[in-house]
């Protein structure tokens, strides 16, 4: 039975991760002849050890054993390892990417990115959150546009999304690790405007419909004050949690 699982990753640590696994039985073949060969048992499963011989040769036949080897002739070689874990796998790093914060100033804005890598097997996709509180000094917390907007020097804003901007000039669309025909993250509506921003905490800022090779979303951040934000250390603690689907 496979169930739900949780990864979560705050303050640039991943946090927790928990891996469900299953088993799966032996099966066995009756002897299955031809003409020039003879296979006289066949067994699938973990730790398979059977030989398989006719009159001139023999082969042990290993399914999910934890072996490795070459195999060469004339025409050409091949590498042979195990097969394929029957585990539902999820993997996920963050990159803490590039900071340009520094002291905030109502004539630019300030930026910070960070690169979340995912990618799935054996499940029917997952989903991308981001969580967390917004900065704030003392009792005053920066407004969050909850509705995609422009990034406005002077009007105090921190928002979010997951595009290639050029105002400011911060992030990149999701990358497709080996190819866009293996991955198949997506950055959801409100996230992949370029250069509308957004900010509601535990939002779903991407997906994958499937299970997928390796996609890299870039999170861009941008904090902006007006001349009424009080003067201070803001600071804000966020995670990104990606949840299978099955």
């Amino acid at each position: 039975m496979r169930k739900k699982g949780l990864w979560q990753y705050s303050k640039l640590m991943l946090l927790t991760a928990l891996i469900v696994s299953g088993s799966a039985g032996t099966a066995f073949a009756e002897t299955s002849t031809s003409d020039s060969y003879q296979i006289t048992e066949t067994q699938f499963g973990v730790g398979s050890t059977s030989q398989s011989c006719s009159s001139q040769y023999c082969a042990k036949t290993s399914i999910g054993d934890m072996t490795s080897g070459d195999s060469k002739s004339s025409g050409g070689s091949a590498k042979f390892g195990s097969v394929t874990d029957s585990e539902p796998l999820l993997e996920v790093i963050i990159d803490p990417g590039v900071s340009n914060l520094g002291v905030l100033t109502t004539e630019s804005t300030a930026t910070k990115t960070m690169t979340v890598r995912i990618r799935n097997y054996l499940s029917g996709g997952y989903t991308l959150q981001i969580m967390g509180d917004p900065p704030k000094y003392g009792g005053h917390t920066l407004h969050t546009p909850t509705t995609p907007t422009a990034s406005s020097p002077g009007t105090e804003q921190f928002a979010i999304n997951a595009s290639a901007n050029t105002t400011p000039n911060v992030g990149a669309g999701p990358v497709q690790v080996p190819s866009d025909q293996m991955s198949f993250g997506v950055v959801n509506d409100d996230y992949k405007l370029p250069n509308l921003f957004k900010y509601v905490s535990g939002s779903v800022v991407a997906h994958s419909p499937t299970e997928s090779g390796r996609t890299d979303y870039t999170i861009s951040m941008i904090v902006n004050i007006s001349n009424s934000t009080p003067a201070g250390h803001f600071a804000g603690d966020f995670s990104a949690v990606v949840i299978p689907v099955y």
